[in-house]
């Protein structure tokens, strides 16, 4: 499936654009592309002006978000001017982040103060000017001795579990004895802090009550935002060649899946102030890189969706239907379950190397489907068997043998299995065309598809279910008169009538040989595998040759090793590269080429810390 993109366009000067890059790396979500205009005193006004506005109505946001159910009560916006709002916002927001940062210096005295209670800095200088000398003294509690009260005068400010705070007053030139550990002593009391904390607080509330009477002004300051961005995009068109480095815009034009529209909006807000952006849906003629959303089966497969061309924002992802008939396709080309085995022991050896581990689920795949499809061909390392006595008679009636219409069971299975695939491709282009095109203007293809598969689907009903002959006529003729007129006469119609009869006539002759040679195609599937059994046939008969003929323990059982163990290699290794091959044309020709698949969709690459 083909995830949904967002068109992001940034326009940012140079001088800010190593900064704004490392956010995109970090984030590692948007795929851009980039180019240079001239930087003016008049573009850089207005983007300076545009960046401005936009932080003025975030804050207005939040002010909104804040205020809740209090935004009903608000007044009507008293300032008709968008430029009186932004100065007044920005005037409020910044003596809102000074109050704030005031009030975290004084809560950090506060608690620095509390376990001194009330002393201060004016309670101090009248101890001294008595001639006392306060110590500020923190002793661990298990430390403290009542002994102390004896010899200093001293008084308990505030004590915990682990720690005692206490003052102890020297006169004239006394000085502590022992190890003590004094602290600086507080410049301001706890409750005198803890008063400037409330008027802080009560002046931050009032800043943020006049910050949300500017609320209603929000239609006003959107409203300038719009006509500014319309003054830049009108400035930027105008703006052509490119001046020096450092006096140049930088323009990027980005895309990311949509699902994370939210994670890209609150990074790109915390950007620095030299970035203007815009978020749009992705449109097909912006040409968005492709993002493919698979399960964990499909997954394996998209490398081979990628080997043609990822699908344009406008197609279909065909990584569904390779993963599910090129692992048939593949399984029926090997055609041994002693070869599924193999698969399978190497995809277990694979997961161990570093370098090949991501290929293993695929390999283990593939492995498993040659063993299930080879048992059902009946071939184990080139022994048919379906002709051993060591397996259950139970489990043969499972394996396709004998003939259908004089002809090879299994070569019937894969015309069949062609039939079906071509089936498949001409309904997914039948739903696409009416999808991009709309049902009018697909009628020749809806009619192609209603002859042909329609035509299969009534052939296999009647084959199975044993309908009557003339039921039978009356449908088939009833198809091919609807379809007719999809294909000769309703093929285009913005067109002349005589000109869609030759285009359907035309198109009528090219279909017929083509199918014709589409479906043949598929013969290669029993032609592989018979070929892949017989050779394995062969290497054991050529194994077999140079054992004596009375049996028991020779030297030649070596040989017979060599050779069979050579032959199988090099027919597994043969085998592979044939499956590999011939299932992929099958997908890319015949498959493509009746599902109208084009595949010009380019990669998404979101920039990352590592490209």
């Amino acid at each position: 499936m083909i995830k949904q993109m967002t068109k992001y366009s940034f326009v940012i000067f140079h001088e800010d654009t190593p900064a704004f890059l490392d956010t995109l790396k970090q984030l590692g979500l948007m795929d851009i592309t980039r180019s240079s205009k001239p930087a003016t005193d008049n573009s850089r006004k207005l983007f300076d002006q545009i960046h401005r506005y936009s932080a003025a109505l975030k804050e207005l946001k939040n002010a909104k978000k804040e205020a809740g159910s209090r935004i009903n009560n608000l007044p009507e916006c008293g300032l008709s001017d968008a430029e009186e709002v932004v100065n007044r916002c920005h005037t409020l927001t910044d003596e809102c982040k000074i109050i704030k940062s005031e009030l975290v210096q004084l809560g950090d005295e506060y608690r620095a103060a509390l376990p001194w209670g009330a002393f201060g800095s004016d309670t101090i200088a009248r101890l001294r000017s008595l001639g006392l000398t306060p110590c500020f003294v923190s002793l661990p509690a298990k430390k403290f001795d009542e002994s102390l009260k004896e010899k200093y005068a001293l008084e308990i400010i505030s004590q915990t579990p682990d720690k005692v705070n206490m003052v102890i007053l020297l006169s004239g030139g006394e000085r502590l004895k022992g190890k003590f550990k004094t602290v600086d002593p507080p410049k301001e009391s706890a409750d005198s802090l803890q008063r400037r904390i409330a008027e802080k607080e009560a002046l931050l509330e009032e800043k943020k009550t006049e910050l949300e009477t500017l609320v209603p002004c929000i239609e006003t300051v959107e409203s300038k935002i719009e006509a500014l961005k319309a003054d830049a995009e009108v400035l930027l068109a105008g703006e052509s060649g490119i001046k020096a480095a450092e006096n140049t815009i930088d323009v990027f034009t980005g895309f990311a899946p949509k699902e994370s529209d939210a994670d890209i909006a609150a990074a790109l807000d915390s950007t620095s102030d030299g970035v203007y952006w815009t978020a749009e849906p992705a449109k097909v003629e912006d040409n968005p890189p492709i993002a493919l959303k698979n399960n964990w089966f499909t997954r394996m497969f998209s490398v081979l969706t990628d080997m043609y061309g990822r699908p344009a924002y406008n197609e279909f992802d065909p990584t569904p239907y390779i993963s599910v008939f090129f692992l048939l396709f593949f399984a029926m080309c090997m055609g041994d379950a002693g070869y599924g085995i193999l698969l399978i022991i190497i995809a277990l050896l694979l997961r161990k190397s570093k370098g090949a581990a991501k290929f293993a689920p695929l390999v283990l795949t593939l492995g498993i489907a040659t063993l299930v499809v080879g048992f059902l061909l009946h071939t184990f390392f080139g022994i048919d068997i379906s002709q051993v006595s060591w397996i259950p008679e139970g489990a043969k009636k499972f394996m396709i043998t004998g003939k259908i219409a004089g002809y090879d069971a299994q070569m019937v299975l894969a015309l069949v299995i062609g039939v079906l695939h071509i089936c498949v491709a001409m309904t997914v282009k039948a739903v696409y065309a009416v999808r991009k095109k709309g049902f009018m203007n697909s009628l020749g293809t809806i009619g192609w598809t209603l002859l042909i598969v329609g035509g299969v689907i009534v052939g296999a009903i009647a084959l199975g279910a044993n309908l009557d002959k003339s039921l039978v006529k009356i449908i088939v003729i009833v198809l091919g008169i609807v379809s007719a007129i999809g294909i000769f006469l309703l093929n285009d119609l913005h067109r002349n009538p005589l000109k869609n009869i030759g285009s359907g006539l035309w198109e009528t002759y090219n279909t017929v040989t083509g199918l014709l040679g589409d479906v043949l195609s598929y013969i290669r599937l029993y032609a592989l595998g018979l070929a892949g059994g017989m050779l394995g046939a062969a290497f054991n008969q050529l194994g077999g040759m140079v054992l004596p003929e009375g049996g028991g323990f020779s030297i030649m059982w070596i040989f017979f090793i060599i050779i069979v163990v050579f032959g199988h290699v090099l027919n597994l290794a043969m085998c592979c590269l044939g499956a590999f091959v011939h299932p992929l044309r099958l997908n890319f020709l015949e498959f493509f080429k009746n599902s109208g698949y084009e595949g010009s969709g380019k990669t998404y690459k979101p920039l990352t810390t590592n490209k």
